[in-house]
């Protein structure tokens, strides 16, 4: 037995690229279109990493969706998670729990997604703004 990947479903396919794609970095592998199913399939993952893919489910026919507390948040390491922090703000992503501590910060997806960055290796040395950035709404 493998891990293949997590499915998230989706409600707007390009917010959802831009976040997880452009803002969080992750890279597309691979697009399945299945017109008979109304529904695309995006495969990302981490650069270097093909072995954990996320995949982003956007069904053609609007559907409310709603988020179980049963899924927790995806996690992935960063090489620094200011920098990493800084970019997700660049492209409008708001730090809900910022890395205060150098090693975790919290973000989430347009379809409200929980995302958990995590310093990789041993935690970076406490630096402002992060230090003095308070939580904002849920993570």
């Amino acid at each position: 037995m493998r891990y293949l990947h997590t499915m998230v479903r989706v409600t707007d396919l390009e917010a959802s690229l831009y976040f997880y794609r452009d803002a969080l970095g992750l890279e597309v592998l691979r697009t399945k279109e299945v017109p008979s199913g109304r529904f695309t399939l995006v495969f990302l993952a981490a650069p270097g990493d093909s072995q954990a893919q996320v995949e982003l489910t956007y069904n053609w026919d609007p559907e409310a969706l709603q988020g179980g507390r049963n899924f927790g948040h995806l996690a992935y390491a960063v090489e620094n998670i200011y920098s990493t922090c800084e970019r997700l703000q660049q492209h409008g992503v708001t730090i809900l729990r910022p890395p205060r501590d150098g090693y975790m910060a919290f973000v989430r997806s347009p379809d409200n997604i929980s995302v958990e960055l995590l310093q990789a290796g041993q935690p970076l040395p406490v630096q402002e703004p992060w230090a003095s950035m308070s939580n904002t709404g849920q993570w």
